[in-house]
Formats: C-alpha cells, structure tokens, sequence
C-alpha cells in the first residue's frame, strides 16, 4: 500500500478528479482530508468513499481563515501531514480580450493561484519532511488558446508557484510538482469545450478529439494514478517537473 496511513488533503475533493483520487488514496491506505466549497456536492462524495479514515470540511480555498481551519482541522485529526492534493479549480469563461470580464479573471486567479499559494503556505508548517505537493496544472498551462484567458494565466503561474516551492522545500526533501491532465471526459470539461464552440464556430468536444494525439477524452481514473506517482514515494527524485496526462495535446 503505497500510501498506508499517509495523512493527504486534497482540496477541489468534491469534483470528479478529486473523487477519484481520493478513492484511489483510500486504497492505497491513506488518511483523507476532503475540501471543498460546495457542502452539498462534499457531503455527497464523502458518503460513496464510506471509511472512517476520511474527513471533510467545507472550505473556500482563496480565503486564508478557511485555509488556515482545514489544516488544522487535518492536524488535530490525524497528525502531521504527508501529502497535499491542491487541486481546487475554476474555469471562468470564453471571450475576446477587448471584453473579458475583469471580475471573472480575478475570480480564477484567486482560486488556482492564490489558492494554491495559500495552502502550502499553512500546511507547509505541518508537513513531514519527505512529504509531496501536487497542484493541478493543466494542459493549458503548456500551451494557449485565444479567449482562455483567466485560466491558461492561471494554469501557467501555478508552473512558477511550483518551482518556487520545489527550490524553497528541497532541504525538507519535499517534493513539489504540478500534474497537467488534458481533456477529461468530465461536467468541467464539457463547460470548456461549450465555452470554446461557441467562440470558434464549431463542436468543441469534437475539436479536442481530433487534435488529441490518442484521439479521446481521459478519465479522472487515470490522471488520478498520475497523482498516486507524485505522491507516493515512487516519485522520491522527482521534484520541480511538470508531468502531463493529456494523451499528446501539448506535445
């Protein structure tokens, strides 16, 4: 068990990345901390895991109080921390420059950026050495698309937040990366592409089946065992890397 009894928070645990993630962790014997903002979707998700090593509290990840709480909420609960999942997102929206919504860009930086900032920030202090950090990244944070502008911005400053953290934390031996998933056949995912058809004329969904070198969407399963890799100790001299799990797109 490659995670037996790993005290790991992941944070965005209610989303179907998160989920699955967290049902693979649970396998692999770890202790769970779930965060999300959405309490309904949170209690959901925390029902189908049934075990007693799992947690959840209800958080916004771009508010240091709530951040501040749910790591301590992990800490008394099971002890210092090994790993954090931080993989908390928003998308935003689709549009020209000349009439992106400034609102929205902050509200997705707030979320990916500062979000990812503030949670090593405060679990830092009560990680194990040794332990790992995984912020997820995207495919868009290797590449660009006209009209993604929040995101692909953010995607890409968690890239320079990661490399940051990897340097600072490499005395600790705790390993720092972000994981870049592509397409996922997921509710997210088809909010993009909706979002993408409609600024470019044509089917989204379609569109990134035929530029995707494996020619499909991914599964939350199998970018999730991507995560497993980079939280567990089989990626002990990995740190500071951006891996993606993006069936070719950003190659």
């Amino acid at each position: 068990m490659k995670l037996k009894d790993k005290v790991c928070i992941i944070t965005g645990g209610a989303g179907s990345l998160g989920l699955a993630t967290a049902r693979l962790f649970l396998n692999e014997g770890a202790r769970l901390v779930l965060v999300d903002k959405d309490e309904d979707q949170l209690a959901h998700a925390t029902e189908t895991l049934v075990a007693e090593t799992v947690i959840a509290v209800a958080a916004d990840v771009s508010s240091a109080d709530d951040t501040q709480r749910y790591v301590q909420v992990a800490a008394e609960r099971f002890g210092p921390i090994d790993v954090l999942f931080s993989n908390a997102g928003n998308f935003g929206v689709v549009a020209p420059i000349a009439d992106y919504p400034e609102d929205v860009f902050d509200a997705v930086q707030a979320v990916h950026v500062k979000g990812a900032l503030l949670a090593a920030k405060y679990v830092t202090p009560h990680m194990r050495d040794g332990g790992s950090i995984v912020i997820t990244s995207s495919v868009a944070g290797l590449r660009g698309d006209a009209g993604v502008y929040a995101y692909a911005a953010a995607k890409h400053a968690q890239v320079g937040l990661m490399r940051c953290l990897a340097k600072e934390l490499a005395p600790r031996a705790i390993r720092v990366n972000t994981i870049h998933p592509g397409p996922i056949d997921n509710g997210f995912q088809l909010a993009v592409e909706d979002g993408l058809g409609r600024q470019m004329g044509i089917d989204g969904t379609e569109f990134f089946n035929q530029i995707i070198p494996l020619g499909r969407h991914g599964r939350a399963e199998e970018v999730a065992r991507s995560v497993l890799y980079l939280a567990c100790d089989d990626s002990s001299f990995t740190t500071g890397t951006t891996l993606a799990v993006d069936g070719g797109l950003s190659g």
